[in-house]
């Protein structure tokens, strides 16, 4: 089944070449060339689309923005493209909920393969697991939700993810790049800070209730209960 994309992108020229490309390799195409254009064709498109690549500098609304109005109504994938450089926007990106960042300029065949590697990654609904606990701990790998103490908490689909995978492993020590190229793919370019962020707002929402996400100095992190 042909999957479809919606690309956002104000560069008419960088469109239509990103756009030409990926027919190619048959997947379908809908294209927004602003912010405000993007929320109507996603609103409109929700149960065709299995893709989002979405540029940050955007006329009327910018890709944040776009970005957060995005998962008040859907989990699906969403690769952010920019030419911005630094970390803080980066991890503003994670914590709205993308699933991948790719820098401008880049290669159209290394955005090809982040495509593919993020469509493949959340198509497999945790390899089939339907349920993951620990201690007052409870996600639900199907429909990606996380409970506490049997309440509902509201994550970003990287937070997701992470503690997905902490519980996976569960009192093993990771070290930071363990967990990048685990949950962020090893051709993510951002920092270790990256993780350091997420855990602090894991931590945050899962509260006192759960303190199982342990540091370890100068290594990384354990999950424990």
């Amino acid at each position: 089944m042909k999957k479809t994309i919606l690309i956002v992108e104000d560069e008419d020229k960088l469109r239509e070449t990103v756009s030409d490309f990926l027919k190619l390799y048959d997947y379908e195409i809908i294209e927004a060339k602003d912010g405000e254009v993007a929320i109507t064709q996603f609103e409109e498109n929700i149960n065709q689309i299995d893709l989002v690549l979405l540029d940050i500098m955007l006329p009327v609304y910018d890709g944040q923005y776009v970005l957060k109005r995005i998962r008040e109504i859907s989990k699906v994938p969403v690769i952010m493209m920019t030419a911005k450089s630094g970390d803080y926007e980066q991890i503003k990106s994670f914590g709205n909920g993308v699933d991948d960042y790719i820098k401008k300029p880049f290669m159209l065949a290394v955005l090809k393969a982040r495509v593919e590697a993020v469509l493949k990654r959340t198509s497999s609904d945790d390899d089939g697991i339907e349920e993951l606990t620990a201690g007052k701990l409870k996600l639900d790998c199907k429909a990606r939700k996380i409970y506490v103490d049997g309440t509902y908490v509201v994550t970003t689909p990287k937070e997701f993810d992470l503690l997905s995978f902490f519980i996976q492993n569960q009192n093993v020590t990771l070290k930071r790049e363990q967990i990048l190229d685990a949950v962020w793919g090893v051709d993510y370019e951002g920092t270790y800070r990256t993780v350091d962020t997420i855990i602090k707002q894991i931590r945050i929402k899962l509260g006192e209730e759960c303190p199982y996400i342990k540091s370890i100095y100068g290594i990384g992190y354990i999950f424990e209960i």
